[in-house]
């Protein structure tokens, strides 16, 4: 059995939405839907949250989540990137305490709606397959990108190219199926971050989810909907 450890990245600063790994949601703290959400998990051996910030720390602290260490400051600007922030944590694990997991599952807490059995079934996906380096979570998008353009000066160009003549005004049905990516669940090999430098890889296996539970948090307006999609989907207070 894998050991597996899911880490939920949450820094203090935001700025669309102050605070907002703290924001009240469906009744607890934002942070606190991804924290319960591993914990349920069955094939999760270990929970823990990196974050700068003490209150965030606190608050995941009670919800169930270890928190080893705090996050140094000049990993939770603006600008930096989730690898050097799980490069870190792993580190900091393996020199402080020898622990080492086989899998990372990364849980970002502005994605909040994960039913019960997801995570699980995402770990499986990714054992089940020995050359995969990674697995993320798709939906289909709201807008096909081949119905996308940009902007050229004053000209407009498509930004993929079908081979379907005006695919801009092609029915959507004939158009390649295309995915979007989610925040839902990240699975990863501990190799791919520690020995590839990267957090996917080249190997990477699709896991795809319902659209609805694409709910990614970055404002008040978003919150909002991601409690909308909540209450369609039948997830309530009691985090299931």
């Amino acid at each position: 059995m894998s050991e597996v450890l899911a880490i939920i990245p949450a820094r203090g600063g935001s700025k669309s939405l102050p605070r907002k790994n703290l924001a009240p949601f469906m009744g607890a703290p934002l942070i606190t839907w991804s924290v319960e959400a591993a914990l349920r998990s069955v094939r999760v051996t270990r929970t823990i949250v990196t974050t700068d910030d003490q209150e965030i720390a606190d608050v995941s602290a009670e919800a169930g989540a270890e928190i080893p260490f705090i996050r140094p400051a000049e990993l939770a600007e603006d600008h930096v990137r989730d690898l050097p922030v799980f490069e870190h944590a792993l580190g900091w694990l393996r020199v402080n305490e020898g622990y080492v997991p086989d899998l990372v599952v990364q849980l970002r807490p502005t994605s909040p709606l994960r039913p019960d059995g997801l995570i699980d079934e995402a770990v499986r996906l990714l054992e089940a397959d020995p050359v995969a380096h990674s697995l993320r979570t798709l939906c289909l998008p709201s807008t096909t990108p081949y119905k996308m353009w940009r902007v050229d000066g004053d000209r407009m160009f498509t930004i993929l190219d079908s081979g379907i003549p005006e695919q801009h005004d092609a029915p959507r049905q004939i158009l390649p199926v295309v995915y979007g990516q989610t925040g839902l669940i990240d699975v990863i090999r501990t190799s791919t971050i520690t020995e590839r430098g990267s957090m996917s890889g080249t190997e990477i296996v699709p896991m795809v989810v319902d659209q609805i539970l694409d709910a990614d948090i970055d404002d008040q307006a978003s919150l909002d909907w991601a409690v909308k999609r909540a209450e369609e989907y039948g997830i309530g207070r009691d985090r299931g």
